[in-house]
């Protein structure tokens, strides 16, 4: 079996039940802006049906993923505006987001939380079923082939091929197309890149048309947590809104900045998105206004007509 529930709590969760099937041409509410980050509020089993659509098309897509820390990223550097730009499918990776957004007029739930911990059950066996070829670029080295032995334990038919993250990514460097090319040879119908942010989104920006049609998933840590060499909070935190807190206690030298300072740069975003959901409920207040004056004007009409 993976990791056992004593020592990661990552299968405490129970499967989420089947929902309605996310339709490849999306619906205007479905992506938002908050923060100054576009999104999908989407559910992870809609995901998969997006990208299933796009494999059986023949087309390449990126699935990326929206955190407080990449809306920070996002103003410092145009790469990974570019990124997000260039995604077909964002999903919400953070609850305290999916609560901003709720707070703010959206219609996000906590079930529009997308993260690789929260779907892998689900994909791999989706994988295992369709027979799909998923690359995984990340990780020490070692931790890919770690990982895959113990996916393997759950999903004995899936087909993995992987590489650590652990390389020159300059483009155009002999290390960086010696992985380009072992993807390319691979002709995987998933790419899985876990190399932290910022540097897998513009690492995938810059080499996803090279590698072929496929899907390409950023997953930060996934394979860590696949080989049990990061330990993964609860799954009963997520929901709550406090993985972050279980990650800071874990590691606080190296996220105490991510955590307790970067979401002070987005304050500015947030009073936007403040006066916008005022100006929307204005907006929506005197819409109603207007519709009753005007049904009260017919009203009037038919009454002096008798």
């Amino acid at each position: 079996m993976f990791v056992p529930q004593e020592q990661s709590g990552l299968n405490e969760a129970a499967p989420a039940a089947p929902r309605r099937p996310y339709r490849l041409s999306r619906r205007p509410e479905e992506r938002v802006r908050v923060l100054g980050g576009t999104m999908d509020l989407v559910r992870p089993e809609e995901v998969f049906h997006f990208v299933t659509g796009k494999l059986e098309a023949g087309q390449s897509a990126i699935v990326a993923n929206h955190n407080l820390h990449s809306l920070y990223l996002i103003g410092k550097d145009h790469r990974i505006g570019d990124f997000y730009k260039a995604a077909d499918l964002v999903e919400v990776d953070s609850v305290p987001l999916i609560f901003w957004a709720r707070l703010v007029g959206r219609a996000s739930r906590r079930f529009h939380r997308c993260t690789y911990l929260d779907w892998r059950d689900a994909f791999w066996a989706l994988a295992s079923e369709k027979a799909w070829k998923v690359f995984f670029v990340g990780g020490a080295p070692g931790v890919g082939e770690k990982a895959v032995e113990r996916i393997r334990q759950d999903w004995p038919n899936a087909r993995i091929e992987t590489h650590h993250g652990y390389f020159d990514v300059t483009p155009g460097s002999a290390e960086n197309e010696a992985v380009v090319a072992k993807i390319r040879d691979y002709a995987p119908d998933i790419v899985l890149v876990g190399m932290g942010m910022p540097r897998q989104e513009i690492w995938t920006l810059e080499n996803h048309k090279a590698y072929g049609p496929a899907a390409s998933f950023t997953v930060g840590g996934a394979f860590d947590y696949e080989a049990g060499v990061q330990k993964a909070a609860p799954r009963w935190m997520g929901p709550l809104g406090m993985e972050w807190l279980f990650r800071l206690m874990s590691d606080p030298q190296r996220l105490f900045s991510r955590y307790c300072i970067e979401p002070w740069s987005l304050i500015g975003p947030a009073v936007g998105d403040v006066a916008r959901a005022l100006s929307r409920r204005v907006e929506t207040s005197e819409s109603r206004a207007a519709e009753n004056a005007r049904w009260e004007q017919i009203r009037a009409r038919n009454e002096a007509a008798r």
